[in-house]
């Protein structure tokens, strides 16, 4: 009994293949689409539900002109920096002595040790949870994309101001910032060796 050849089959089996391929690539397709999407999505989410709101910029201005400092409370904030791959990212200093309604600035810098380009977006959290809704960034690099050239450094600034109506049981508060490489490369697979060599 003779086995069939490729040419032997039938062509449903080649209709199923090109079936197959098809809904495979579509597949890959999605897959790359709901990747590209994702940070647009995390923006949209974190408006809607006021988590690590980036969007708040234009009314933080405008409060913090008309922000009384409460000198009787001084507030710890640290500060922390995370970056993954060759990105070199940290404050410049790690905590401040802030009394709410004060106007500050702290300086982080970011390395690329890359040797190609970099887009980048930093993404604020902050311990505890509910310091979000009175930590007000004025300025800050997290607003916008950045972009590193190869073996570039920036020096950028978060420019904030605690709300006086901070409850009075928090007394301090951490800004932790990690940067998330936009479009990277994929990392080519090694080929796969025989198992004869």
């Amino acid at each position: 009994m003779s086995t069939p050849k490729f040419s032997d089959r039938p062509d449903g089996d080649r209709g199923f293949n090109r079936s197959m391929l098809i809904k495979l690539v579509v597949v890959a397709f999605l897959m790359f689409g709901f990747g590209f999407a994702l940070i647009p999505m995390y923006r949209a989410i974190c408006q809607v539900t006021g988590i690590n709101n980036l969007v708040q910029r234009d009314a933080t201005v405008r409060e913090a002109r008309n922000t009384q400092v409460d000198m009787t409370r001084t507030i710890s904030v640290e500060f922390d920096a995370n970056a993954r791959g060759l990105l070199g990212f940290k404050p410049e200093q790690t905590s401040l002595e802030v009394h709410p309604g004060e106007v500050m600035t702290v300086m982080y810098d970011i390395s690329n040790n890359e040797g190609r380009t970099i887009d980048a977006q930093a993404i604020p959290s902050y311990a505890p949870k509910q310091a979000t809704e009175y930590f007000r960034k004025i300025e800050c690099f997290c607003f916008t994309q950045q972009t590193l050239k190869p073996n570039e450094t920036k020096r950028m600034p978060v420019v904030f101001v605690i709300d006086p109506k901070l409850p009075k049981d928090v007394k301090t508060i951490t800004l932790s910032y990690t940067f998330f490489e936009l479009n990277k490369p994929a990392v080519p697979q090694p080929p796969k060796q025989s198992a004869g060599a």
